[in-house]
């Protein structure tokens, strides 16, 4: 066949799923190419498939990547030629973004594109009708500029994301300095070379063309000072929202160590103090007060789906930590898988929503704390973890468009498939660093990632075949043969500081009693948890047993060994941001170990593939584990002496 090159990895194929081979000479090329533009879908042993979608390419084009250049990466490493509907909607997809601009003229805030037909179709959408204030020719539209977010929103769900050139407001001007040396720390501070590219990239030199993105980059690879480069560059004043109090504290720290601002103009706004001052930092968790304490009283206990296996869950199962979102956590379980895994119906579409606005949008006169987003001139607003945004939140994000935001993560995927609202409210994803040149340049540890396998006894097999569907998960994820591996991990990595984390408060209590370490969780009072965080840093104790209060905003640099022993269910978020836990650089090139104990042939085991995912596209390789092969394995210490384990069918070689 004319241009069959078999040695290329990738199979293009015209339903723009892609095919690539995991075992090619090529493999880790093609996966980095293909990161920058495509959604990986599936990651078995041999062969991943990724999807080519509008979400993905809007992406890449606001990153300013083209058409042209996305082709040529595909040709480059496709076995067959590029099927013609693929070519064809590829440069139709990214020349959809930016074909409306938003801009402001004469003091009035306009839609605008050079596409007269286009222009037509929109003013004729049964979404967007209501949001235009005025015709104003056959291709300029007047709308309200408090609408600005919702606007976008609706463009982004009819296939035609807006590029937002109209400006912001420079909020309450603010000047400090960075430091050269830490003033708490005394340690020599600089910006990192991406750290400076993220701020300069998002910022845009101060234009209409920066001021609202995300930036992704790993865990430990310092997305706090990126954050500070970017308030630096505005020099305003700046609400900052994270995701618990523990990170807020953090957030302050940081600040006061590498800049020159002062104790009493920075303000700490939680469930514990509330002071608001040119830098604010607060927690998601206080901004949607009201809608937990409703949930609260109408009884949020009650079972909820789960992840459309007619499973369910009770929220009691799990850790209610005051400060993350429990009503965000029970919608994503409550998000149907097949809403996420399926291939789009409608090429147009973005991902997830289906093209639909809510029925009933948040009230936010029932979230007293929403003040604080109009409560100063700010003019930066800065979501750490920004893949955590509640829907209150989201909603008080498309009405304060005239303010420049930034968002910070390390992954972009929501498991309620609201990526798709990241990218139209706080902005598209400007800077992206794959995890493994972060991993190569040193500024992030090298890590080994194994999944061990263990199987239930015959009788909890039979107790598990006739388990009800909504308590299945629990049951294996739970399941006590998890104990003695755990007891060996320790044993093996005894030098170690070790984290164990998990979903499930009596099992971690079960696992915290067992191996002698104290167990921080979503009751244990911020005091109490700083401490023991601090004595951790210290080396005081090297063992820590978390539930998930350790997902975010954890600084725990020597943490070398995490044992994950149960998780959300299938969520490749909370995959990663585990991992991150112990991906701080390590003294003298030590490697980093990511245990993940799962229950073969059962949910867990389901779970743990689709949770592997986007590590698996960042270029992690999970190593499996039986139980009986445990005992014979031997940790590498240094990263040069990592290597991956080989299986033979008599059992494990090192290679």
């Amino acid at each position: 066949m004319q241009g069959y090159r078999p040695e290329n990895p990738l199979i293009v194929q015209g339903d723009k799923s892609i095919l690539l081979e995991v075992d090619n000479p090529q493999y880790a090329d093609a996966r980095d190419a293909l990161a920058r533009f495509a959604e990986l879908e599936k990651s078995p042993e041999y062969v991943h498939t990724y999807r080519l979608t509008p979400l993905s390419l809007w992406n890449a084009a606001a990153a300013g990547l083209t058409a042209q250049a996305i082709l040529e990466g595909l040709n480059k490493f496709s076995k067959y030629p590029l099927p013609d509907n693929v070519r064809i909607d590829i440069t139709d997809a990214i020349g959809r973004y930016g074909r409306i601009k938003i801009v402001v003229e004469d003091g009035r805030m306009l839609l605008i594109s050079d596409d007269a037909s286009l222009m037509e179709e929109i003013s004729r959408h049964k979404l967007f009708q209501p949001l235009m204030k005025a015709k104003l020719g056959r291709t300029t539209f007047e709308i309200d500029p408090g609408q600005r977010g919702h606007v976008k929103r609706v463009l982004m769900q009819i296939g035609y994301p807006a590029e937002d050139l109209a400006g912001y407001t420079e909020g309450e001007y603010f000047p400090f300095d960075l430091r050269g040396l830490g003033a708490h720390t005394g340690a020599p501070f600089d910006l990192r070379h991406y750290q400076s590219e993220a701020a300069d990239v998002y910022w845009a030199g101060g234009s209409a063309a920066g001021g609202s993105g995300v930036i992704v980059l790993p865990c430990g690879a310092g997305k706090t000072i990126v954050g500070i480069a970017a308030m630096a560059r505005a020099q305003c004043a700046t609400l900052i929202l994270s995701p618990n109090t523990v990170a807020v504290r953090q957030w302050i720290r940081e600040i006061l160590d590498k800049t020159t601002i002062t104790e009493d103009q920075i303000g700490e706004y939680t469930g514990l103090k509330k002071e608001i001052r040119p830098i604010t930092v607060t927690t998601y968790q206080v901004l949607i007060y009201h809608t937990l304490k409703r949930k609260a009283k109408a009884g949020v206990n009650a079972l909820v789906p789960m992840n459309g296996n007619g499973a369910n869950v009770k929220a009691d199962d799990i850790d209610g930590s005051d400060d993350i979102d429990m009503a965000e956590v029970l919608a994503a379980m409550a998000q149907p898988a097949s809403s996420r895994s399926k291939p789009e119906a409608d090429w147009v579409t973005p991902s997830g929503r289906k093209g639909k606005i809510p029925k009933k949008l948040p009230n936010l006169s029932e979230y007293p704390h929403m003040e604080l987003f109009t409560s100063l001139n700010w003019g930066l607003i800065i979501y750490d973890e920004v893949h955590l945004l509640p829907a209150p939140v989201f909603r008080m994000t498309a009405e304060i468009q005239s303010r420049r935001r930034l968002g910070l993560t390390a992954t972009l995927v929501r498991e309620d498939g609201a990526e798709s609202d990241v990218f139209s409210l706080v902005g598209p994803k400007k800077y992206d660093v794959p995890w493994k040149d972060l991993e190569r340049q040193g500024w992030i540890a090298t890590a080994e990632c194994h999944e061990i396998r263990v199987a239930l006894d015959d009788d909890d097999r039979m107790e598990y075949a006739v388990t009800s569907q909504e308590k299945k998960y629990r049951f294996a994820a739970t399941s006590q043969k998890k104990l003695p591996m755990i007891s060996m991990l320790m044993h093996k990595h005894r030098d170690d500081e070790v984290i164990v984390i998990g979903q499930f408060i009596d099992q971690l209590q079960a696992i915290a009693a067992r191996i002698g370490a104290p167990l921080i969780m979503g009751e244990t009072p911020v005091r109490e948890r700083e401490k023991l965080f601090q004595q951790f840093r210290t080396g005081e104790i090297t063992k820590l047993v978390l539930s998930r209060v350790g997902n975010f905003s954890i600084d725990l640099p020597d943490a070398n060994v995490l044992i994950q022993v149960s998780g959300m269910f299938g969520s490749r978020q909370e995959e990663a941001q585990r991992l991150g836990r112990v991906l701080r650089p390590k003294a003298n090139g030590l490697l980093a170990h990511f245990y993940s104990i799962v229950t073969r042939d059962t949910l867990d085991q389901e779970f743990a593939s689709k949770r592997q995912m986007f590590l698996t596209e960042q270029g992690y390789h999970y190593d499996i584990m039986y139980e009986d092969e445990v005992a014979a394995y031997q940790p590498a210490i240094i990263a040069q002496d990592a290597t991956p384990i080989r299986r033979t069918t008599s059992g494990l070689l090192h290679s």
